[in-house]
């Protein structure tokens, strides 16, 4: 099977099954974004582990910030992300193999800083009371239309290189089009809600798209700087878990900050 229909596969089977587990919410979200983010994590210290980055930290840090992130929002989910430098820097000091702390304890919190918060404002989303549901949604269908449309944008028409020298692939016909389609989900999805109004809908849409690009080449950037295409495989023709969810770990947090300022 090509990389083509394998990506459209993986999209037609694991979409209806991450809203699924966003209907239900509660301990069901938190074991998705714990799964997510576990495979996540791990790609991302395969990816630099020539920094020797400090793995059991890392998948420590992440579980307490989701655990956080649900039972007490955001000082906790703080709490539990901020334990990764403790953590890292123990196990940095009983480690056999002396590497650099500096690169060490840095690659590992920046893992976790990325994945671990990224996700927890998912679940903080979430927990925005009787519209979090709503919200979720909201910012994970836009996130997935603008990457959609300007897959198949960029394909067809796609001309004009956006960051040639950190993803080849990323056309500036494609950036408009998938900010478009975010902006029309973001509309539609909260058209006549009592959420967010028309205006502010629309510009959740566009700071949805733009953390969604920003965080899709925060990911290229890494992969060019440690020399890996891909970071994994599992999710056939979309690469792995964390190139995947790169755009939702950005827009994630760009959505919940600017759903407080707009409500």
């Amino acid at each position: 099977m090509s990389a083509f229909w394998s990506r459209i596969l993986v999209a037609v089977a694991g979409l209806p099954v991450v809203l699924g587990l966003v209907w239900l919410g509660g301990w069901w979200l938190v074991g998705l974004c714990a799964v997510a983010g576990l495979f996540a994590l791990h790609e991302y210290f395969a990816m630099i582990r020539e920094l020797r980055p400090l793995a059991l930290a890392g998948f420590t840090g992440l579980l307490l910030a989701l655990l956080g992130a649900k039972l007490g929002g955001l000082v906790w989910m703080m709490g539990g992300f901020m334990s990764t430098f403790a953590t890292a820097f123990l196990l940095n000091g009983i480690a056999r193999t002396k590497a650099s702390a500096t690169a060490a304890i840095s690659s590992t919190v920046l893992g976790v800083g990325w994945i671990g918060l990224g996700l927890g404002h998912v679940l903080m989303l979430r927990d925005l009371g009787k519209d979090g549901r709503l919200a979720v949604f909201t910012v994970l269908l836009a996130v997935f239309a603008a990457d959609t449309i300007a897959y198949f944008t960029g394909r067809l028409i796609g001309r004009h290189k956006l960051v040639p020298t950190l993803s080849p692939g990323k056309t500036w016909e494609g950036l408009v089009a998938g900010v478009a389609a975010a902006v029309f989900v973001s509309f539609v999805a909260l058209y006549k809600q009592d959420f967010l109004s028309i205006p502010a809908s629309i510009v959740l849409g566009f700071v949805v798209a733009f953390a969604g690009v920003l965080g899709d080449l925060f990911e290229s950037a890494l992969k060019r700087d440690m020399q890996v295409k891909d970071t994994g495989s599992i999710l056939a023709g979309h690469g792995g878990v964390l190139d995947r969810v790169d755009s939702v770990l950005f827009a994630s947090v760009a959505a919940f900050y600017a759903i407080l300022a707009l409500q």
